[in-house]
Order: structure tokens, then sequence, then C-alpha cells
């Protein structure tokens, strides 16, 4: 039952190029967003259409995999767990985030 602890997986499609970055250790870190797609009809009948955004973040060799073949609007599935940060804006606030750290990605399509 632990392999079921945080455990995430979605399948969508890129909503713009990765962005990424070589760290001073050498090791890569990948930054994107996905867009999945959910519909449901309402109490009237009407099919209403749901797209929610998920960030997701990916190191090492997946990011260089994602680097080589990702481009904006390619579909994707990615399995990994959500993990919540804390940050600074440049005026002082605190913001908050939550992102998927990616451990396994399929290129999906085309």
């Amino acid at each position: 039952m632990n392999s079921l602890r945080n455990r995430v997986q979605l399948i969508g499609n890129l909503g713009n190029d990765p962005e990424v970055l070589e760290l001073e250790s050498g090791k890569k870190l990948a930054k994107f967003s996905i867009a999945t797609n959910d519909s449901y009809r309402n109490s009237s009948g009407e099919v209403i259409k749901d797209t929610q955004w998920h960030n997701v973040v990916a190191w090492g060799k997946t990011a260089e995999i994602i680097e080589k073949y990702l481009v904006k609007g390619k579909e994707v599935a990615v399995e990994g767990k959500l993990t919540t940060r804390s940050y600074e804006t440049k005026e002082g606030e605190k913001r908050y985030t939550t992102e998927v750290v990616c451990n396994e990605l399929l290129m999906l399509g085309k």
C-alpha cells in the first residue's frame, strides 16, 4: 500500500515549451505545464468542458529527454508525486505553489 501514497498520473498537453535549466552541479531541471481536459453534463444537460493546469518539474535524464523531444502542444503522460513549496516574490510576499515532480514520462500522439 505504500506505493499508493502521494502518487499522481496525468495525461495532457503541454501549454508551453519546456524551460530547461542547467544547475551549477551540471544537473538539469525541466519545468513545464500541462493541461488536462474533462467534460461532464450539468443538470440542464449541457456539456461542460473543464480544463485544469498542472505545473510539472523533472530532473536529470528525464529533463534531458524533455529538452530534446517536447514542445508546446505535445501530448504526454506523466507520473510522479505532488509537492508544495513556498517562495518570496521581489516585493517580499510569501507565495505557495504545488507541482508534480515527474519520475516517469511517456510521449503520446504523433
